[in-house]
């Protein structure tokens, strides 16, 4: 499959601001803003194209159009910077075997599908909601799925998403991100990148608003959380920022 057979990335997110808007409502009964609903449906779009782009290079080297599961892990492998929504790899037979083994108390392995219901279960259950948006997104991508690896990008997104949720809620409750920290992600031999959204980045503890309403920039303080550095994330911050945004209002 070549470059000139992808189909643009939609304007408008896959995922919609009513799926995003329940996410959060599993998490917090917090409000979420409008702007705050459709950057973190455009974080987890950028975040799932991503992946999807991966596993379209990794099917590309064995001539395969259509992706299977064992291109997600060769996408992951390749690039540290996919590895997210990692709750849902214990519960994914992709995963099996990859995610280490888990002692109790007692010494005694912990069976991974009861790691997987000790670890909030609500990501997982809700999984199903996302394959509308992630079949929409393949589609964007020039790209078609078996069964078994779009269930592993629902999964994936939805506990990205969930996570998202929780973090902007604690964003909320703690007054900001700085006391956090960030990190970059620099590969070996590679320049370390622009600073990107440096006034964001190092803004004062304290967000505004009345402490109850999750609004764009606590999903955005969120989004440094949940992607550690490099190119994923300096493009996830930038396309959430524009999210909502009129295109002829992006132009100018």
């Amino acid at each position: 499959m070549t470059a000139q057979s992808v189909r643009p990335v939609m304007d408008v997110s896959p995922f919609t601001p009513s799926l995003v808007k329940a996410v959060f409502r599993d998490v917090t009964p917090m409000h979420v803003s409008r702007p705050a609903a459709w950057a973190a449906a455009s974080v987890t779009r950028t975040v799932l194209t991503e992946i999807i782009d991966g596993a379209r290079r990794a099917a590309a080297e064995e001539a395969r159009k259509k992706l299977i599961p064992g291109d997600l892990l060769s996408a992951i492998d390749r690039n540290v910077e996919l590895e997210v929504g990692t709750k849902w790899y214990d519960h994914s037979p992709t995963f099996r075997g990859l995610t280490g083994v888990v002692y109790d108390a007692d010494g005694v392995i912990v069976p991974s599908r009861q790691r997987s219901q000790s670890r909030r279960p609500s990501a997982v259950v809700g999984a199903h909601r996302f394959e509308a948006g992630v079949k929409k997104l393949l589609w964007s991508r020039g790209a078609t799925a078996v069964p078994a690896m779009v269930r592993d990008l629902d999964g994936i997104a939805s506990v990205f998403l969930t996570d998202l949720a929780r973090d902007a809620a604690m964003v909320v409750r703690e007054g900001g991100v700085k006391r956090f920290g960030t990190a970059t992600l620099v590969m070996p031999g590679e320049p370390a990148p622009a600073p990107l959204l440096k006034d964001f980045l190092q803004a004062p503890t304290t967000h505004r608003g009345d402490g109850r309403t999750i609004g764009r920039d606590h999903v955005l303080a969120a989004t440094t959380m949940q992607l550690f550095g490099g190119n994923l994330r300096q493009r996830a911050l930038t396309e959430a920022a524009d999210s909502g945004v009129p295109p002829r209002v992006r132009q100018r």
